[in-house]
């Protein structure tokens, strides 16, 4: 729930909206960040999460935040510094994206800290870093990060921080997974070096282009298919570079840590899928059949279903015996059986190959979204 003071925050007129990047676009930033991580590392990032995943608590940041927390989404600066004196102004503030990613990542080296206070940092990193990279989070406070540039895209009016924020990601009409196949392709060479960056460079980048985008922004301009289609390529780019980037400060920090102490069913799962090398990341349900072997996590509609008595098979994607999944419930998982028809779920769970048909063996409800 959003709380109070988020709106009172956003009266006050900070350079931020609703959700930098929109929900598709955090998400996205997550799930390619999840493929890219070690298996170490997505091992101690879930239990830091407890099992949730890294695309769910994308937007946790936004949706908490408060009058003391929202300055943590962005960077106020003027126009026309050069590189040096950019990294001078940025070295020498605080309570901004950038220190608010110094102080997330301080929190989650601290082996004082307490999994709590770990599992909120992990939260905002998963967040800011997306932040970092939207260009508009990195602007002039006086047009409050471009927030009072009124502009037309799709004949509705908008803005040009509203615009970046969701508008154009919106505007190609992909599903989440289709984002992050669209986007995440950076070769080898740009992950090495993207990974090497610093969260100033990050910050460096996304001024140089917000600065690019002041100077075509003009009061009442429509967003043209050539804008549209000259500034999509940069939001892919920004998009995978921060997903790519933040697996990069994920490995670098948990890479070789030790996960933190978890529940009894949850940590059998996490040490599987460490043990496995696998790495837990968000799948389209048709395409579940390429997935055997590897744990994943994937959402349907559930269609029929039926209690065989040492457990209760889900089918998703279509009923038996065309289903796309099956999803076997078994011990304390099977009370839900009855809770499922109809619903769409997201299950988590090493996909196996039984009899042709891929399945999912479910124990522990925790693994069941609904």
């Amino acid at each position: 729930m959003i709380k109070k003071s988020f709106f009172a925050a956003l009266a006050l007129g900070g350079a931020f909206c609703l959700i930098s990047w929109g929900f598709k676009g955090h998400r996205a930033i997550a799930t390619i960040a999840q493929k890219h991580l070690t298996s170490n590392t997505a091992y101690v990032v879930s239990a830091y999460l407890k099992g949730e995943a890294m695309a769910d608590v994308s937007t946790w940041a936004d949706e908490n935040r408060d009058l003391k927390t929202a300055p943590w989404h962005y960077l106020n600066l003027p126009l026309g510094l050069k590189h040096d004196a950019f990294v001078q102004v940025v070295s020498q503030s605080n309570n901004n994206v950038y220190s608010a990613i110094l102080k997330m990542e301080a929190i989650l080296k601290d082996k004082n800290t307490t999994a709590d206070a770990k599992n909120e940092a992990v939260k905002y990193l998963v967040h800011l870093v997306g932040d970092a990279h939207q260009p508009m989070h990195v602007s002039r406070k006086e047009d409050k990060g471009g927030n009072t540039i009124q502009l037309r895209f799709d004949n509705k009016g908008t803005n040009l921080h509203s615009l970046w924020d969701g508008r154009l990601i919106d505007h190609e009409g992909l599903s989440e997974a289709d984002i992050v196949k669209t986007y995440d392709v950076a070769t080898p060479a740009q992950i090495k070096q993207w990974q090497l960056d610093s969260p100033m460079e990050w910050l460096w980048e996304s001024y140089q282009i917000s600065s690019e985008l002041y100077a075509q922004a003009k009061p009442g301009q429509n967003i043209d298919d050539a804008y549209y289609q000259r500034y999509i390529q940069v939001t892919h780019k920004r998009v995978d570079q921060a997903g790519i980037r933040l697996a990069g400060e994920l490995n670098k920090l948990f890479n070789a840590a030790t996960a933190p102490a978890a529940s009894s069913d949850l940590s059998t799962t996490l040490a599987d899928n460490a043990t496995k090398g696998i790495v837990i990341g968000n799948v389209e349900l048709k395409d579940i059949g390429s997935f055997v072997g590897k744990t994943v996590s994937v959402s349907g509609k559930v269609y029929s279903s039926r209690d065989i008595g040492s457990m209760v098979l889900v089918n998703l994607g279509a009923a038996y015996p065309n289903q796309l999944l099956t999803v076997a419930l078994k011990g304390k998982a099977k009370e839900l059986g009855s809770q499922l028809s109809d619903k769409v779920i997201t299950v988590t769970g090493e996909v196996i190959d039984y009899k042709g048909k891929p399945e999912i063996i479910i124990t522990d409800p925790a693994q069941i979204k609904m």
